[in-house]
């Protein structure tokens, strides 16, 4: 009794739980990356100052060959206008010195003014060039960024669009494509990064260039003031590279939710069951999260950037110092500290902008690589293109003992199934929720390789042939179709865009799939924007786009058809018509595989596959298995006919 009072006791007197954050709630817990691609801290975030120094030749030739692929015209003139500023620069250097010179000569003032009026001249001439020639470089830029960034888009998007589908559903891939997508924003901005650390390097050549000139011992003094600020440029970099990886997923949460709060699809449960203030108020929580995160790193590098400014200070002054000693010491003429002085207050002054320039585009570059990397990854896993042509239609596709596990489950989701599939049959897949049908679907249908079996097409490995011209012959009804954001026409068109917009084969196929009706009643029919997100676009209903995705279907005209859950959108009378339809395209030598909960549906199949736990369980025509003692399939059929049972 007494051990029991103790445990009472301690729990009325236990701390009240630590309230439940959003990642909690949400989201089952924080999701930091921690594996693949981010686990690792990347090799460039070990840099030295001194090593990222060197690198930046690389990234200056890295965006120089992007830009030249896209506009060597443009990169010519940016080249040619920034080193024209940097020989202007130093040109007006020398100048001024000569200014000074006659200045400080021993002559009546007036004499001395005239005597530096050329000096001057040049002066102004240099500047006006400098100014022509940023104007140009600036024009020129301005033309080669959106260009960069478009190649560096295409340069992303090609490989990933032709990666097996396993790679797009990895969720390691998925988040590296996460990070690339930085890349191409990335891209854009080291144009801009790279012409201004271009010119900053330039003028600072130009000025030491003088100052060693006027005095050797002046320039190692001018390196002494970059070594700080350089140190604390790289330090920032790799802190903010750090937090954003670190948050990536975090601000892909807070973006989702701020989005599920104004999407159309989420509208009403967002106002009839008061979602709505739920999501805001942990979209508000996620963020203050992200704000605090914001202001650690601002901290941070106040104190990085107020270390690094002390150690330039000190040796600017060490310099001045250094420049008075040789002044007073008679080594150096007046004329020539005051140019020096200029020189390096100029210097000190680009400096500091080069600096944060380097930062930048060091922190850019990151992201650029992420970029790379990811299109590495993506051709690594692409679909190969160098098989055997699949030439006619096939009489036969065959699994023989074919199992797929995900990457993320330990259970295969296809376990050691064989079938057989026919030219002009209709075979149906039935079974239960996550039974394999639709894995199964997408084996046969080539977008999936085998863990272990292998699937032919009238004899030859899939493996063996070329996958585009596989998919060539196969048309997908997926049960979670896509409803594209664009005109009716295209919806329909889609379905095999390479063979152009003909008019005569769209309205058969719109016809076919009674989505003529539909189209019918819009605006601007055909040519109706199919988006509520833009003007004058309108929004159809689950049904509507279900006849579509029939209409595209039939536009392919695949001798292959995958049809899963075809008409789970559809009315009872719209689906009949669709599944006759379905027949027969069968009649005309299609093969149909059909994937669909509704076995009243299935019963013209000339065989049933029935799955169970990723294993083929049994197998038949629909009278067969009705008449099987302890048939899953009579037992699915009877539970749906039993519905309708008076």
């Amino acid at each position: 009794m007494s051990g029991l009072l103790g445990r009472i006791r301690r729990k009325a007197t236990a701390p009240p739980a630590a309230p439940r954050t959003a990642d909690d709630e949400l989201f089952g817990g924080r999701r930091v990356l921690d594996r693949g691609f981010a686990r690792h801290e990347q090799a460039g975030l070990q840099m030295s100052f001194l090593a990222m120094a060197r690198r930046i030749p690389h990234l200056v030739a890295r965006t120089a060959g992007l830009a030249w692929s896209v506009d060597r015209t443009a990169l010519c003139t940016v080249a040619a206008a920034e080193a024209g500023q940097g020989l202007g620069a130093a040109f007006g250097l020398l100048a001024t010195n000569r200014v000074l010179v006659r200045l400080f000569a021993a002559a009546p003032t007036a004499q001395r003014v005239e005597a530096a009026l050329p000096s001057l001249a040049w002066v102004a001439a240099a500047s006006a060039l400098v100014a022509v020639l940023r104007e140009i470089s600036k024009a020129a830029t301005g033309r080669l960024e959106p260009k960069v960034e478009r190649a560096a888009a295409v340069q992303l998007l090609r490989p990933v669009i032709g990666a097996e589908l396993a790679a797009i559903e990895d969720p390691e891939f998925r988040r590296l494509l996460d990070s690339a997508q930085y890349g191409t924003d990335a891209a854009r901005r080291m144009v801009h990064l790279n012409v201004a650390v271009v010119n900053a390097l330039i003028s600072l050549a130009s000025a030491a260039g003088v100052l060693a000139v006027l005095h050797p011992v002046l320039l190692p003094m001018l390196v002494l003031i970059a070594l700080p600020k350089g140190c604390g440029a790289v330090r920032s970099a790799r802190r903010r590279y750090r937090s954003i990886q670190a948050w990536l997923e975090h601000l892909r949460k807070r973006h989702q939710l701020a989005g599920l709060l104004i999407e159309q699809h989420t509208a009403t449960e967002i106002r009839v069951h008061a979602v709505g203030p739920y999501l805001l108020r942990h979209f508000e929580a996620m963020s203050q999260e992200g704000e605090d995160e914001q202001a650690r790193l601002a901290r941070a590098e106040a104190a990085t950037g107020l270390a690094a400014g002390a150690g330039s200070g000190i040796a600017t002054a060490a310099t001045f110092v250094v420049l008075g000693v040789l002044l007073t010491t008679g080594m150096i003429p007046l004329a020539v500290a005051g140019t020096a002085v200029i020189a390096i207050r100029t210097s000190t002054l680009q400096l500091g902008s080069f600096v944060g320039q380097v930062n930048q585009l060091y922190e850019e570059s990151l992201f650029y690589t992420d970029l790379e990397r990811a299109v590495v990854r993506a051709v690594e896993r692409a679909i190969p293109r160098d098989g055997s042509d699949v030439g006619k239609p096939p009489d036969e596709i065959r699994l023989e003992n074919v199992t797929f596990t995900y990457p993320d489950r330990s259970a295969p989701a296809v376990d050691d199934v064989s079938l057989t599939v026919r030219r002009g049959q209709i075979i149906a897949l039935v079974g239960e929720n996550g039974s394999g049908k639709t894995t199964l679907s997408k084996l046969l249908a080539g977008l999936y390789m085998p863990d272990k079996g292998r699937i032919t097409w009238d004899g030859t490995d899939i493996t063996d042939l070329d996958r585009s011209s596989l998919f060539a012959h196969v048309t997908l009804i997926a049960q979670d179709f896509m409803r594209w954001p664009f005109t009716a026409r295209t919806n329909i068109l889609v379905g095999r865009p390479d063979v152009g917009p003909d008019p005569g084969r769209i309205d058969r196929a719109a016809a076919y799939a009674e989505a003529d009706a539909v189209i019918a009643e819009l605006p601007k029919g055909l040519d109706t924007l199919l988006d509520r997100n833009y003007s004058e676009g309108v929004n159809l209903s689950g049904g509507q786009w279900q006849h579509f995705a029939l209409a595209r279907a039939k536009f392919r005209e695949g001798s292959v058809i995958i049809a899963d859950e075809p008409t789970a959108a559809l009315d009872a009378r719209s689906e009949i018509a669709a599944f006759a339809r379905i027949r027969e395209l069968a009649a005309d030598g299609c093969t149909v595989i059909l994937i669909s909960h509704r076995m009243a549906s299935c019963r013209h199949a000339d065989t049933i596959y029935v799955l169970h736990h990723g294993r083929l369980a049994e197998q038949g025509t629909h009278a067969a298995l009705l008449a099987r003692p302890g048939s899953l399939y009579a037992s699915y059929y009877n539970l749906q006919a039993d519905q309708f049972a008076p």
